[in-house]
């Protein structure tokens, strides 16, 4: 290593800068790019970084000197003090697909049985790769020089994070020559695709200086990656520890190479950061046992993976099996089993809800599970709180459901402590003391005061969440300190909020000096204009807002239909109620009584008053919609991100059309509509043959009213 940098400083190459500094830039970029290549690239740097600081140093001065010589692709342009207002949209070349997945190794077999029946009864070869915790990003190369990257998006259309990506040191800026070789004839542009993902490490030094600095912290690596790269001043995305493993190709015909196997080899010759931990198996049994090794060595990996992704090695045969609407057929993903872990049970707390159900949750000593920490969890009511035998003290078993919420498995009992403490329902509520009663036939405990301070935060965030009346920016911490303060005591008080208020709410917090923080004028004028757009909500959105009790979402959108005004709904008899079809007595009673309550009539009037939403959209006269739909039932599942719809909106255009939307899939469903994020309900539908559609289908059927038949 000593002589490799006693090279790089020979007098020669000091005196070239001075002879020809174009010639001098040029080979310190190559020097530079080829020590990047070792060090991201290969895992084998061959000079100290101080030698290479000093490379860098001094292509820094002719630059400076020589303006004229800097080009995009130089390594010193990777950070700049660009600060972006927007990210713009990028199309990706060609969609980036979700995949599906198999949830134990029996689908997994059940998947590589259906690969050896598409391949003639033989199984192909088949690439193993870790699946990366991070999040998904598309490079483009022109000229072997990067001109853009973009987020995944809703996998047709990303956003523009170029200037981002560009600080992401393993990241090359231009295609090592080696590599160019391989790129077909004619092509202009090349897609490159992989994940961006936080280490393990540098996750944990974030987090703890967001709380040194009173910030919230990242809830998983995964988030602090994509926060990281959605960052409008390119400075602060430089300051975040992220790194890349490359795997995938837009375009295939591109390269002059067979199958996934080359294209990682090619990858890493092309400079980028590869997955070591990769696999090319020849049999069932091999599959299976890289997915074994990979559950072990889970915990032990710098970085978070959530499973394995298997994929049919040939581009030929790849191209042969083909997509389903939402995922390639000759892809899957092995998501490994839920991670458990055991904590300490310190107590168990209670929650009161908007209409004054409390639940018991469970106070843990925190513990890391699946990529985030863990300190609550919910243990339902108390009957699941007995079934389990959990007690306070007790060493608990943890895991996320799903890999997302937090849940209580049971207790180690050979761990039990002597002073480990039965739980029971407290007879007052916490937060007002008032009695707490427990209807007979009912699981659940409630506070019966109306005025419980508790219950009326829990209102005022179900008004404001995305489901509801979609107030963007009005968390728990801002509605907390509004109640507390006074000034917000029901909904309604939303609407008379000022810019100057909001902005002198307090944050909580304090700064280094020991002054309080305030909201401040940008954050409060944010909030004032998404209050007022939250009084274009749909009629239906508005009663689910107003948590009156057993209704949700569905039976507010069957109120909505069947009286399109609050002034019809609060008329409506019990029995004029339960004859509407989905609405039995116990909600009758529940929304009858809700307006005979003069607090929520007053709430209601000052609503209108403010200009809320409060009928259904009538149509112009003579306008009726098609009812193109009737007879087919339709689920939503996923994020609509392309077109800007909520799933509620897109149920009521379907509703409109003349389908039911329901919520769960049978074999009754006729087709499910899967957006970005699909999860358990696209893959019951997958398993009951029922029809899928992806985004793109949904909005062309609401626009046309044409019913797919092929699919």
């Amino acid at each position: 290593m000593a002589e490799d940098q006693e090279a790089l400083f020979s007098g020669a190459d000091r005196a070239q800068t001075v002879s020809d500094p174009a010639a001098r830039a040029a080979a310190l970029r190559r020097e530079i790019e080829h020590h990047s290549y070792q060090y991201y690239a290969l895992d084998a740097p061959t000079i100290s970084d101080a030698a290479f600081d000093s490379l860098m140093g001094e292509l820094r001065e002719i630059e400076a000197a020589h303006p004229e010589l800097v080009t995009p692709a130089s390594p010193t342009q990777r950070v700049g003090g660009y600060v972006g207002e927007q990210f713009a949209p990028v199309v990706h070349e060609r969609r980036m697909y979700s995949l599906d997945n198999a949830m134990d190794l029996g689908e997994l077999d059940a998947w590589l049985g259906r690969v050896e029946e598409a391949c003639g009864g033989v199984l192909p070869p088949l690439c193993c790769e870790l699946k990366i915790d991070g999040s998904s990003i598309a490079l483009t190369y022109e000229d072997g020089v990067l001109v853009r990257a973009a987020t995944r998006g809703d996998g047709t259309t990303g956003e523009d994070v170029t200037v981002n990506m560009r600080t992401v040191r393993d990241v090359p800026l231009r295609l090592r020559e080696g590599a160019l070789v391989a790129i077909a004839p004619g092509t202009d542009a090349l897609e490159l695709r992989g994940e961006v993902y936080m280490p393990k490490r540098s996750f944990e030094v974030l987090n703890a200086a967001a709380v040194t600095e009173g910030r919230p912290p990242f809830a998983n690596p995964r988030n602090a990656a994509a926060g990281s790269l959605r960052q409008k001043d390119a400075r602060v995305t430089q300051g975040r520890d992220l790194s890349t493993f490359m795997y995938a190709i837009a375009d295939e015909g591109a390269l002059d190479i067979a199958g996934q196997w080359e294209l990682l080899q090619w990858l890493r010759e092309a400079g980028f950061h590869v997955n070591p931990d990769v696999k090319l198996c020849e049999t069932a049994e091999e599959v299976r046992g890289f997915c074994r090794t990979a559950i072990e060595r889970r915990d032990a990996l710098p970085y978070e993976i959530d499973g394995v992704v298997v994929k049919v090695n040939s581009f030929a045969r790849q191209a042969a099996m083909g997509f389903t609407a939402r995922a390639p057929r000759w892809a899957i993903a092995f998501k490994f089993p839920p991670e458990e872990k055991t904590t300490l049970l310190r107590d168990i707390t209670v929650q009161v809800g908007r209409t004054g159900a409390l639940t018991p949750v469970a106070e843990l000593e925190p513990v890391s599970v699946a990529g985030s920490t863990v300190a609550r969890a919910t243990l339902h009511n108390l009957d699941e709180v007995h079934r389990k035998d959990v007690r306070v003290g007790d060493t608990v078993i943890v895991r996320k459901a799903g890999d997302v919420i937090p849940e209580v498995l049971g207790p180690v009992l050979s761990l039990r402590s002597p002073e480990a403490r039965i739980w029971e329902m407290p007879s007052a509520c916490p937060s007002c003391g008032s009695p707490v009663v427990r209807d007979e036939g009912e699981v659940a405990f409630r506070c019966i005061s109306i005025d419980c301070p508790a219950q009326a935060l829990e209102r005022l965030l179900h008004w404001a969440s995305r489901g509801a009346l979609d107030i963007d920016g009005m968390g728990e911490e801002i509605v907390r300190r509004l109640v507390e303060s006074g000034r917000v005591a029901d909904v309604a008080d939303y609407y008379s909020l000022t810019e100057d208020e909001l902005a002198a709410t307090s944050t909580g917090r304090v700064n280094k000096d020991g002054e309080i923080i305030h909201l401040g004028h940008t954050i409060a004028a944010k909030l004032v204009a998404a209050i007022e757009a939250s009084k274009t909500r749909p009629f239906a959105r508005v009663l689910f807002g107003l948590g009156i009790r057993h209704v949700g979402k569905t039976t507010a959108e069957l109120l909505a239909d069947a009286f399109p005004s609050m002034e019809a709904l609060a008329a409506a008899g019990e029995g004029e109620l339960a004859e509407v079809n989905g609405i039995g007595p116990k909600v009758a009673h529940g929304v009858w009584l809700f307006f005979r309550t003069p607090d929520n009539v007053s709430v209601i009037e000052r609503l209108r008053a403010a200009g809320v939403t409060m009928a259904a959209e009538a149509m112009a006269p003579g306008e009726e919609v098609p009812q193109v739909l009737s007879g087919l039932t339709f689920v939503l599942t996923g994020t609509l991100a392309s077109s800007g719809m909520t799933r509620d909106e897109a149920g009521a255009r379907l509703r409109a059309m003349g389908a039911k939307v329901s919520g769960s899939v049978s074999k009754k469903t006729s087709f499910v509509v899967a957006g970005e994020s699909a999860g358990s309900k696209y893959d019951k539908a997958v398993s009951l043959g029922v029809p899928v559609l992806d985004e793109a289908a949904l909005l062309h059927l609401l626009e046309t009213g044409e019913v797919p038949r092929d699919i």
